[in-house]
């Protein structure tokens, strides 16, 4: 049960004060943008099983894997992808945590 509130805390309302704090004027977008980052979890569906509650996503799926978080750091830098990479980063971290609390 904390595993889930942690992740699910990480996922969703780390991204809502993140933006109620940074992005202030425009959270409704930063917040859409940074949901939008649950798109990475598409890798999951190639898994077999598809869901395993053992496994930890970190390098084991393509868009968890360290090169892919790599870019998603680098997204950090340019102002216009900013959003999205903090989204990214973010998620990943949720991720991490389950991992760790395995």
């Amino acid at each position: 049960m904390l595993q889930g509130f942690i992740h699910y805390g990480l996922h969703f309302l780390a991204p809502l004060m993140i933006v109620m704090i940074c992005f202030r004027t425009q959270w409704i977008k930063a917040y859409a943008i940074m949901l939008s980052t649950f798109v990475i979890d598409l890798d999951h569906l190639l898994a077999t099983p598809l869901f395993d509650p053992n496994r930890c996503s970190i390098d084991f799926h393509f868009l968890h894997s360290y090169i892919a978080i790599g870019v998603y750091v680098g997204l950090l830098l340019p102002p216009k992808t900013r959003i999205f990479g903090l989204g990214l980063c973010i998620h990943i971290l949720a991720d991490f945590c389950d991992c760790l609390l395995m």
